[in-house]
Order: C-alpha cells, then structure tokens, then sequence
C-alpha cells in the first residue's frame, strides 16, 4: 500500500506539472490582453500600455514567462493580481475560506440527504414514495442552478421578504459575535439550499442503484438461504458495497470544491472562488487564474489518493500492488 501511495504521489506530481503547463500556455494563449483591458479600450495610451506590459513581464515570450513563473511558484511566490493589486496567495485566501463554507454545507446536506434517502427508497422499490422521491430528483437534476436560486430569491426574498437576496453578510450591520454567526447563516440559507437541490440527485440516484444492485446478487440470495438475518446481510454486506460508487462521487466533488461554484455564487453576490475566476477569466487576469489552476491541480490530485485509501477501508477486499 505505502508503495502504491508512493506511486501515485509521483504520478501525481506529474499531473499536476502537466496541468499547469497547459494551463498557463492556454490562458495566454486566450484572445484578449489583460494590458489593453487595464489601460481602456476606448482611448488607449500605447506607452502606458508598453509599460505595463514590461512591467508584467508580458513582453517576453511565453516559454520565458513559463519559466519565471514555475521559480518564483516553488519560492512560494503565486504571483501579483492585475486588477485587485494584491498578491495571488493573499487574495486566494480571502475567496476560499467563504466558497468551502458555502460549498461544504451544501455538500454535506446533499451527500447525507441524498445517500440516506437513496437507501430508503430502493429498500422501498416500486412503492409511492419511490417513485415520488425518483420524479423529484429527476426535477432538480433537470433545473438549472441558477434558474432555482433566481426562483429562490423570488419567493423568499421579494415575496415573502423573509431571507436575504444576496452577499454574504449584512453590510449594514456591522454585527459580532454570535450575532454576526446568525447573519451568516442567514445568507446562506438560499444559496446553500440551491446548491444542495442540485448536487441531491446525484447521489440519490447513485445510493438507491448501487443498493439496488448490490441486493440483486447471487451472493446475497445465498446468504439469505443461509438464514442469515436481513438486517444483518444489508449493514455488513449490502451497504458497504454500495457505498463505494458514492465514495467515487464525493472525491471528485471534495477535488474541485476550492473552484467554487461560479453560478451560484454569481447569482447570490457570493464573495468566493467562483466569482474570482468567473472575474479574473473575463479581465484576464493571468496570475489569479494561474494560481486557481495550480490549486485546483493539487486538490484533485490528493483527493484521488485518498479515495483510493478509502476504497480500501470500506471494501478490504480491494488491494493495491
């Protein structure tokens, strides 16, 4: 197992490598210049705009620039935003503490909800409750995400008036303490439940087939020959089988949670990761996105590590050479 983790943190290393060449010689490569974009598109200054781009590095060519930015990268250095004036890694820090707080509630909520109801509803097949369960999530699946935040607001915030239609705080309020927790919480009453009604039926759908199909095995029929007890064949047996497509599902969602979701966080003036790469992609601010990139690179390659370690956990029957 250490040897095969090894193997993959290597791999991994070399994904990541990859990634952000690509990455890099992409967004470059992208039309627009962060340059002209700074300096106005309606009256240009060109020797405002040479200097900039000297003073961005941005004159040299793209392999040069690739260079520099890997070096001052392994100094820790992510680099120097061009519209909000502020270091990358400092400006990252302040959008991901708000996008994991957004995107954890509403993962939690869906994955629980979801896998739970899921279960119940394929030891109930065919029955009303199933089938109401299943048309549901077929709704939400089908909804876009920010077609039901927009309904959200409409009703919660403009009709009703009982919830607040965007940000993350009441500006206003200057609150603290337990008060300001409140107001918190507050804000993200709508764009959480948003968020958690469209990851729902994901895994809803994927507890309640692997269930399914897990119970539909000879190995179960032969156990309960045996006269086994049900309750016992479907904690020790069923369950934990079924749990492994849901486990494959969560990782990859846990590996791209630091991008943030750029809809609904653009929808509820959510101050998070999506918003900032939705922002730094129509500036080109190439730094910012650069630096996003790399993050999410290392996110989604420690996340694979650890669903395997999982796997392993749930089913000891998966071994890794």
């Amino acid at each position: 197992m250490k040897r095969y983790i090894l193997k993959r943190v290597l791999t991994g290393i070399v994904i990541v490598l990859v990634s952000v060449c690509i990455n890099f010689v992409l967004i470059r490569c992208a039309p627009g210049d962060p340059v002209r974009i700074l300096a106005g598109l309606d009256d240009p200054n060109e020797d405002q705009i040479a200097v900039l781009t000297a003073q961005y590095g941005l004159d040299k060519s793209i392999p040069e620039q690739f260079v520099v930015y890997i070096g001052n990268v392994l100094r820790g250095d992510f680099g120097f935003s061009y519209v909000n004036q502020k270091q990358v890694i400092d400006l990252i820090a302040e959008k991901v503490v708000p996008t994991l707080l957004l995107s954890l509630s509403a993962l939690t909520i869906a994955v629980l909800g979801g896998t739970l109801l899921g279960i119940y509803c394929a030891r109930k097949n065919g029955k009303l409750i199933d089938k109401a369960l299943c048309a549901v999530s077929y709704v939400f699946d089908a909804t876009p995400s920010f077609w039901l935040g927009l309904m959200l607001i409409l009703i919660f915030a403009s009709w009703l008036g009982i919830l607040p239609t965007s940000g993350m705080e009441n500006m206003r309020g200057h609150y603290t303490g337990i008060r300001h927790v409140l107001d918190v919480m507050q804000h993200m009453i709508l764009p959480v439940g948003t968020l958690a009604l469209i990851q729902f039926p994901y895994y809803f759908r994927i507890a309640r087939s692997s269930v399914l199909q897990v119970m539909s095995e000879d190995f179960i029929t032969t156990l309960r020959a045996t006269g086994m007890k049900e309750k016992k064949i479907f904690n020790k047996y069923v369950l934990r089988n079924a749990l492994i497509p849901t486990v494959t599902i969560l990782g990859s969602s846990l590996a791209f949670l630091l991008s943030g979701s750029v809809y609904i966080e653009t929808v509820f003036s959510w101050p998070g990761m999506g918003r900032l790469l939705f922002d730094s992609i129509g500036k080109r601010d190439y730094p910012v996105l650069s630096g996003i990139y790399l993050i999410l690179a290392i996110t989604v390659a420690v996340m694979m590590i650890l669903v395997d370690v999982v796997y392993s956990l749930i089913d000891p029957r998966i071994k890794y050479d």
